[in-house]
């Protein structure tokens, strides 16, 4: 699902008082890392990530192993955190404009 300007703009809003729910460290990109986020995304359709990777180039290729794992979408990124939503397909949570 490819979500528009006005959407992501939305969500970042929603976003905004929300704490990160997982953190990616050292380890990198795990299973049990990528099992956590997507029994989050499931419940709450839309997470903050935060990453403590190293550099950007780290960070970027660990946001993309994220998103391969997850199959959600990257809302909005700002310095070590990370916006992800993914729509629960049985019972959606949040409610997006068009």
């Amino acid at each position: 699902m490819e979500l528009s300007d006005k959407q992501k703009k939305y969500l970042r809003g929603l976003a905004h008082d929300l704490k990160p729910v997982v953190y990616v460290g050292n380890a990198g990109v795990t299973p049990g890392l990528t099992a956590e986020l997507n029994q989050n995304l499931e419940h709450h359709e839309l997470v903050k990530v935060k990453l403590r990777v190293g550099d950007r180039v780290a960070r970027d290729a660990a946001i993309g192993q994220v998103l391969d794992g997850s199959r959600a979408e990257l809302v909005g990124r700002v310095g070590n955190v990370a916006i992800l939503y993914r729509r629960n397909r049985v019972k959606p949570v949040v409610a997006l404009p068009k």
